[in-house]
């Protein structure tokens, strides 16, 4: 049955069809990054308000997700996945890392990522989440595609996340030396 618009109802169903197989792909290749993210998080020590299982959860998984888009947007030299888990500080840092990278033909891969999470502050309003991260993973530095360099690292970061319109994004992402 032809439509005014040269469609028939096939053409319609094929490309539906299309369109889920694409947005399942995503889907898994974004599931994919994201489980490569091991996050250890301890929620029990913020203060002072004591943070609600659903809000713990929704925390996790978008931490999990911005720490796995951070690691694709350095490892392809793309801003692209950086937006959406970050915001002020931290886009800013990030996106300037990324440019920087781009013009010197450098790109890092993280690898085996493990994060052992606290959070030690929640507002009140619970506008205002502080985490202090202990990460461990595998830094690879390649320029023009070949490895120059090839460690694990730990590293500990303090991180700000906030409430976004449909999830937690991270403002400020600040590298601190271990105690």
């Amino acid at each position: 049955m032809k439509r005014a618009s040269g469609f028939t109802i096939r053409d319609f169903a094929v490309g539906v069809t299309a369109m889920c197989v694409m947005c399942a792909a995503v889907t898994l290749s974004s599931y994919a990054a994201e489980t490569s993210v091991q996050v250890q998080m301890d929620m029990s020590k913020a203060t002072p308000r004591s943070m609600e299982p659903l809000t713990e959860r929704a925390v996790l998984r978008d931490y999990r997700f911005a720490w796995a888009s951070m690691a694709q947007a350095l490892e392809f030299n793309s801003v692209d996945p950086l937006q959406g888990p970050f915001e002020g500080d931290a886009m800013r840092w990030l996106k300037n890392t990324v440019l920087s990278q781009q013009q010197s033909g450098i790109t890092q891969r993280y690898g085996n990522q493990s994060h052992r999470v606290e959070a030690v502050f929640y507002s009140p309003e619970g506008d205002v989440l502080e985490l202090h991260d202990t990460v461990q993973y595998q830094l690879q530095v390649s320029d023009g595609g070949k490895v120059v360099h090839d460690d694990p690292v730990t590293i500990r970061y303090v991180v700000l996340m906030t409430p976004g319109a449909d999830r937690w994004v991270i403002r400020q992402l600040q590298a601190v030396p271990q105690f």
